[in-house]
């Protein structure tokens, strides 16, 4: 039996304000893939993961989640339930500076971050072994950690409720060149050991090569996506 489909869009046209729509002819997502699809700048990127997590609709088109189509999420009850299969890797989600790694990692699992419980401590020590945050760096204000460090927090975070989809947006855009096949190889690990599905938009073809089993270069006037080779290697 064929994985389920998790994400399908199709003759999709959203305006956005841009130089031209956001038109996406055809992607589909499934249960335990990775892809990465090279040609979205960071607005179309936003543009795109609001239209998966059904934040917003498309003016043209349709998109479907775990088989529901978006336009049929007419409550905010089934959106948040929607939403939680989503861990989104992005610079829109914010991160307190003046807070710790581990307060800061802890927030999506507890609002009671002045006194941790103990089962939430753990789990955030975990989060941090698997995203490559050192446990001597949990105690460390956020603004501290370089922006490597501070993408790790937002992957971690992104991780904390098990989703089953993960959204990327231009994660490797704040990214020493130097840093990027190191944190390339520790998020191709993560979604394999997790089988999780994964959608990342970048426009580094080699990052998107190494994070991704799938790579597809969106052609922005049709919303044709072309396939190339993917590859989970970084060669130096």
């Amino acid at each position: 039996m064929a994985p389920e489909i998790l994400i399908s869009l199709r003759r999709v046209r959203k305006d956005y304000h841009g130089l031209r729509p956001l038109r996406l002819e055809r992607l589909e997502l499934r249960e335990g893939e990775s892809l990465a699809v090279v040609g979205f700048d960071r607005a179309g990127a936003e543009v795109l993961v609001d239209l998966i997590t059904a934040a917003s609709l498309p003016d043209s088109g349709d998109v479907d989640i775990f088989g529901t189509p978006t336009r049929s999420i007419t409550d905010s009850g089934t959106w948040l339930r929607e939403l939680d299969h989503f861990g989104i890797v992005s610079e829109r989600a914010v991160l307190l500076e003046q807070a710790t790694v581990e307060q800061n990692l802890a927030l999506p699992l507890s609002l009671e971050l002045d006194d941790l419980p103990a089962g939430v401590r753990a789990r955030v020590r975990e989060l941090a072994v698997e995203v490559g945050i050192a446990q001597d760096e949990l105690p460390q204000a956020l603004a501290r950690l370089s922006p490597s460090g501070q993408l790790r927090v937002r992957l971690g975070r992104a991780l904390a409720l098990t989703p089953r989809v993960l959204l990327a947006e231009h994660p490797n855009a704040t990214l020493p060149p130097h840093e990027a096949p190191s944190f390339a190889a520790d998020f191709a690990r993560i979604i394999e050991s997790r089988g999780l599905a994964a959608l990342v938009l970048t426009a580094d073809r080699t990052f998107a090569g190494a994070v991704a089993a799938r790579v597809l270069t969106l052609e922005p006037a049709t919303g044709e996506l072309k396939s190339s080779a993917g590859w989970r290697r970084w060669l130096t």
